[in-house]
């Protein structure tokens, strides 16, 4: 999702952008360029379809001495750890991450998400098989702060960010893209083996358990690989951002419930004043805990985050997409005396059997 990786480094990536392209083959094409889902798709495929044509395999990238070598380095370690994922963790690659693509910008695709001003209620927008999902990618700015500017008209906080990769789930062959490349090591692997997991599960419509679980297990497999590779410099800075991630999760959840409480304990038109109210002196106070209590937690974010990242209800429905149920996740994670691709199976089995 972005050339560059931020201190969220989930929400630089996305999993569901990339299957809406599966409606193109499943035959959604019936659905007529005239409408705008149709414009949308036809648009995503194109985009797609650039990508798919710009491939270059990595293999023999690798071995091309006219380019730099820390680059070739790098596209060494994706294959790698991609074949660690399929080999160690059980995820399935088909022939994801075996090819290259360069593209003509720096940010692969610019994310949109909204929620009320005065309930923690989300936009979500309907695709095609993948079903509703909390985000919409756009490949082209003007399109992007025009759908922005649209839904900050209806009332809306809006959340525009970019993403650096996504994954169509194995339908396509995904290639490693150059946004993703810019990502220092630990990320780099880290969203391969993130991107993998939704080749191996990817609910319907549940985008918040999607993107979590394949958060912490990009995470932890980023820790396990490198520990494997007697690097424990880089793996314990997986387990330091990781630790980062975990710390934001709490805060996050306990704002969202703060908000949550007080927006339904004054409900009713004629109280939207009290709960817009009730709404800014929440964040006011979040913004100072984020700065007194969290920031001096956090291991590899520095201090200014505190300051500056932005607090309203589109920021906060987004940043739970990725960092929800993350201590559930370490329960799960334990219990299998800390066997990753034990704790994937157990923790898929207990989604599927959710009601």
């Amino acid at each position: 999702m972005t050339a560059a990786v931020s201190v969220n480094r989930g929400k630089r990536r996305l999993g569901g952008i990339g299957l809406i392209l599966l409606g193109i083959a499943a035959g959604v094409v019936v659905l007529t360029a005239a409408t705008p889902l149709g414009r949308y798709i036809a648009r995503a495929a194109w985009e797609e379809g650039k990508i798919l044509r710009g491939r270059e395999p990595i293999a023999r990238l690798v071995r091309d001495s006219t380019i730099d070598a820390s680059v070739r380095a790098k596209l060494q370690l994706v294959l790698e750890a991609r074949q660690f994922a399929v080999d160690s963790l059980g995820l399935p690659a088909e022939k994801a991450f075996t090819q290259y693509t360069q593209l003509e910008r720096d940010t692969l695709v610019l994310v949109l998400s909204g929620a009320l001003k005065d309930a923690l209620t989300p936009m979500t927008w309907r695709f095609p098989v993948v079903g509703r999902l909390p985000y919409k990618g756009y490949f082209k700015l003007e399109d992007a702060l025009r759908a922005e500017r649209e839904l900050a008209a209806r009332g809306y906080d809006t959340y525009l960010r970019p993403a650096s990769a996504f994954s169509t789930l194995g339908w396509f062959n995904d290639p490693l893209l150059s946004t993703t490349l810019a990502a220092d090591s630990v990320d780099l692997v880290n969203t391969v083996i993130h991107e993998l997991t939704h080749n191996r599960y990817f609910a319907k419509g549940d985008a918040v358990f999607n993107e979590s679980f394949a958060n912490f297990v990009g995470a932890r497999g980023a820790e396990m690989f490198f520990r494997g590779r007697g690097d424990s410099l880089r793996a314990q800075r997986s387990v330091d951002r990781w630790a980062d991630d975990r710390v934001l999760a709490a805060y996050w959840a306990q704002l969202y419930r703060a908000l949550d409480s007080a927006f339904n304990a004054h409900p009713g038109a004629e109280l939207r004043d009290a709960r817009l109210a009730l709404r800014d002196s929440i964040y006011g106070d979040a913004r100072r805990a984020l700065v007194d209590s969290i920031a001096p937690l956090l291991r590899t974010i520095a201090p200014a985050y505190a300051e500056r990242v932005r607090l309203d209800n589109a920021a906060l429905v987004s940043r739970r997409i990725y960092l929800t149920d993350l201590e559930a996740f370490e329960v799960a994670y334990a219990e299998v005396g800390a066997d990753l691709r034990m704790a994937i199976d157990s923790l898929i089995a207990r989604h599927q059997r959710k009601p």
